[in-house]
Formats: structure tokens, sequence, C-alpha cells
């Protein structure tokens, strides 16, 4: 395996747990911890909504991409993406070639189930119905799955085994 920086990027479709594993993650390693969005918000100051109704999404790609590269230089970091971020401005390619990526993998039912108790805050479904969520899911996740699974490690993120990961974690960075 090719000398990469220390940095993990943790990737999945919205809903699947990438921001709960990503904290842990970093925990275990004692390692520093981003979320990308939070980053987001945080170089806007505003919200991920109120960029995509302000902006759109495809400003909201732009900076996310560059914020994205910003964070290259980083080492001993868990950083966890957006759902759409790999898919994006060749993302995949970048976090590939600087860092480790693991995808956090659910079926459509899974996150449905977990989308279905969300608080409105998700731009992308936030004007959906329950019934129509089930539907946007399987057909949003049938084109992102082809970046999802170019990640460097896959597993179920429906009761994810946290030291299963770490233990892939390590032996793929030889720590």
């Amino acid at each position: 395996m090719m000398t990469r920086n220390h940095i993990v990027y943790i990737i999945g479709f919205m809903g699947s747990g990438k921001s709960t594993a990503g904290r842990k993650l970093a925990s275990l390693l004692a390692w520093s911890y981003i979320d990308l969005d939070k980053r987001i918000e945080e170089h806007t100051s505003r919200t991920i909504p109120e960029i995509f109704s302000q902006n759109g999404e495809a400003y909201f790609r732009t900076i996310e991409a560059r914020l994205l590269r910003d964070l290259k230089s980083c080492t001993n970091t868990i950083i966890s993406t957006g759902g759409g971020t790999p898919c994006h401005s060749e993302n995949m390619d970048f976090m590939n070639e600087n860092g480790l990526t693991v995808y956090l993998k659910l079926t459509p039912a899974e996150l449905n189930s977990r989308l279905s108790q969300s608080d409105g805050e998700r731009p992308l479904i936030k004007d959906l119905d329950k019934g129509t969520l089930l539907s946007f899911i399987e057909e949003k996740l049938a084109v992102r799955e082809n970046c999802y699974n170019r990640a460097d490690i896959t597993l179920g993120g429906i009761d994810l085994d946290i030291k299963m990961l770490l233990s892939l974690v390590k032996s793929r960075l030889n720590l």
C-alpha cells in the first residue's frame, strides 16, 4: 500500500452514521475529528440548509470541494464527509489519493428507517413526505453507490462494530 497521510475519510449516504462513527474512531485513536459539513457551516457562517436554499447545491458543492482540499495537510485526523461529497468534483479520487476511505453501507430500508426520524435539517429530503422518501433514497443511492464502492474499506453501518473499524484502520495504516 502507498504511504498516505494519516487521514481517514468516513463516507456514506446521509443518515448512515458517519459523524457518530467518526467521533468514536477519533476518540479511540486519540486523533482529531472534523465534520466537513460543520466546517462548511463555520466557514460560511450559515447552515447547510441556508446555503442550499440561498445559493443552491452547485454553490455548496464548490465550497465543499475547496474546504475538503484545504484539509489535505491534516494528519492523525478523522473526517466525516457529507453524503454527496464523494460523488462531486472528483472528491472520491482526491480522498483515495490522500487518505483512507471508509464506506458505511446501509440498505435503502435501513436508511429510510433512520431518515424518516430526521428533524428537517437535511436539505435534499426536507420537502419529501414519508411516502416518497424510500423512492428518493433508492434512486440517489443507486447513483452514489458507484462512488461509495470505491472506498478502501466497506462496513455495514447498522450496529457498526467500532472495534472492528479501529482494527481495520490500524491495519491499513500500519499503526
